[in-house]
């Protein structure tokens, strides 16, 4: 019944659906793994990485995060190109918003700038929808710290903990269990962790396999984006207590 429904984005089918949007979704479901979780002191972005080939050149830059504002950080999952499209659009909208108002962009409207962008391509025929879904975390003078998802269709909505791509199910409800309205930042991070080994589909849990974002205030009240270092990732890991000291040492 849906193949006579599913060759454009703009044609509902008799069940009112837009297939091509469903399927959108589909493709972020083969995507690595994204966690973000909200916490008293900060917000903690947690990426798994599919692309961990020896032979590949070491990047500076990160696969699933990335800085749109000194305020607000997000993760990715899904295709990476269409990303990187809506991270410059992002970017640029927050500083118009900056060089206009004097002042960092409030959080929830730039992440409604963009979904509506990839609303439109939902809308208009021979266009594409984006292929990607996005965790942001920020912080901003009026709501504090934030933690928002939106997905291919535009929709987005504000979380205090969530998951995106692969076994995103699965590592929704271990954090509906497990999660705290007072958890620490560094409960998050544990939380995080021990989600994130769970859900993964690899066996264990490398620094080289995952990629972890921090957005907090310093005590001066700047706000402050964090990646943790490789080296910074392995001796968590085994704080934690999800991978053995020995192994990370071989």
């Amino acid at each position: 019944m849906s193949r006579r429904y599913d060759s454009r984005t703009t044609i509902f089918s008799p069940e009112g659906r837009l297939y091509q949007v469903e399927y959108a979704m589909e493709a972020i479901g083969n995507a690595g793994t994204a966690i973000g979780i909200l916490s008293k002191d900060g917000v903690v972005l947690v990426g798994e990485k599919k692309v961990t080939s020896k032979l590949l050149q070491t990047s500076t830059s990160t696969e699933k995060m990335y800085k749109i504002d000194d305020h607000v950080a997000c993760a990715v999952a899904g295709i990476m190109s269409d990303a990187n499209i809506l991270i410059n659009m992002a970017r640029v909208q927050a500083q118009r918003y900056t060089y206009a108002y004097q002042e960092p962009m409030p959080v929830e409207q730039l992440v409604q700038s963009l979904c509506d962008t990839k609303q439109g391509y939902t809308q208009f025929g021979g266009l594409r929808p984006f292929g990607v879904s996005f965790l942001f975390a920020g912080w901003d003078k009026n709501f504090g710290f934030q933690l928002f998802m939106s997905d291919p269709s535009g929709n987005y909505g504000g979380w205090k903990a969530a998951a995106i791509g692969a076994n995103n199910q699965a590592a929704q409800s271990m954090l509906k269990q497990d999660y705290k309205d007072d958890i620490t930042r560094e409960e998050a991070v544990q939380l995080a962790l021990k989600v994130l080994s769970k859900t993964m589909d690899s066996t264990s849990l490398t620094s080289d396999k995952l990629e972890l974002a921090e957005v907090f205030l310093l005590p001066s009240g700047e706000v402050k984006y964090q990646v943790r270092s490789p080296d910074s990732l392995s001796k968590l890991l085994v704080k934690f207590g999800v991978t053995q000291a020995p192994a990370e040492a071989s």
